[in-house]
């Protein structure tokens, strides 16, 4: 429904500046036969964070906080859990440059632009994750357990493209449709993470205060573009585009160490976890560009 909204709006705009460029003939067109630019906008951006799994596993001493000797030992984890993640909504700035070129004895052409937008205003957010486990003692008696996260979040902070595209050149303007690769940052964070374990039927806190994790990293991803411009003047255009990006699903790695004093017993040890999932973003871009 969202790609449908966005793809919505955007197909209205961009079919009244083809009329407009289309319908003004004039003996002489305001698209030159080619040319470099550089511009500045916004985008309207709504990204799903598709495809979320969370994987969390706990290797934990069990040693007497009196003597210090070793009671137990014993590691709990499971299989990797889905989060649903809401939609993010948001206005970034955008800058973007590019060249093209019409074909020889036509009015068809084709060009490549770069653009950079920062999305990083908007965090789409999932409270209290939980993430079943399951262990066994040293002994092989088992156990089960869980992982509780109070929140989890994604970001995109930046994201670069650069789309090779092909169009058609009118008196006043163009329609062009593009794909290219995208490179995206992505943040993930797991936040108050606690770990926690069901010994002799009692539930027992056994890595200690909460811990938060998190990971950026760039991701790359291809983008189709649909879009057109129209001419103001012989130098300055303005440039409205519909943009729909997935990136790559691409795996962060967790890990801390804990040491969760008590009586009679101290628990020491690691978490270690994992996390992977997409980002389709959808953005609805207007430029005003300066041409050379």
């Amino acid at each position: 429904m969202k790609k449908l909204f966005l793809l919505g709006m955007a197909l209205p705009l961009l079919t009244s500046m083809t009329s407009i460029a289309s319908a003004q003939s004039s003996n002489t067109s305001l698209v030159p036969n080619s040319g470099a630019y550089i511009g500045l906008g916004l985008g309207l951006n709504s990204t799903q964070f598709k495809g979320q799994m969370l994987e969390a596993t706990g290797i934990s001493n069990v040693t007497n906080t009196a003597s210090g000797a070793l009671v137990s030992s014993g590691t709990a984890g499971g299989p990797p859990v889905g989060i649903d993640m809401p939609t993010a909504n948001g206005i970034s700035p955008l800058i973007q440059g590019g060249y093209f070129q019409k074909l020889q004895g036509s009015d068809y052409l084709w060009g490549v632009k770069f653009s950079y937008g920062y999305l990083g205003g908007t965090t789409a957010t999932n409270d209290y994750i939980r993430v079943p486990q399951y262990g066994s003692y040293s002994n092989g008696t088992p156990f089960t357990g869980n992982a509780i996260a109070s929140s989890y979040q994604k970001t995109i902070n930046h994201q670069f493209s650069l789309i090779p595209y092909f169009g058609q050149a009118f008196d006043r303007g163009t329609v062009y449709f593009g794909v290219g690769p995208t490179l995206s940052q992505v943040d993930t964070k797991i936040n108050n993470l606690v770990g926690f374990a069901d010994l002799n039927g009692v539930r027992t806190d056994i890595s200690g205060s909460p811990q938060n994790f998190s990971a950026s990293q760039w991701v790359w991803g291809g983008a189709l573009v649909l879009g057109g411009t129209y001419y103001i003047d012989k130098s300055w255009f303005l440039d409205l585009s519909y943009t729909i990006n997935m990136t790559q699903n691409k795996t962060a790695s967790y890990y801390s160490t804990f040491n969760n004093p008590g009586s009679p017993n101290t628990y020491s040890g690691s978490l270690i976890g994992s996390s992977t999932g997409t980002a389709t973003t959808q953005s609805i871009m207007l430029t005003i560009n300066r041409q050379f």
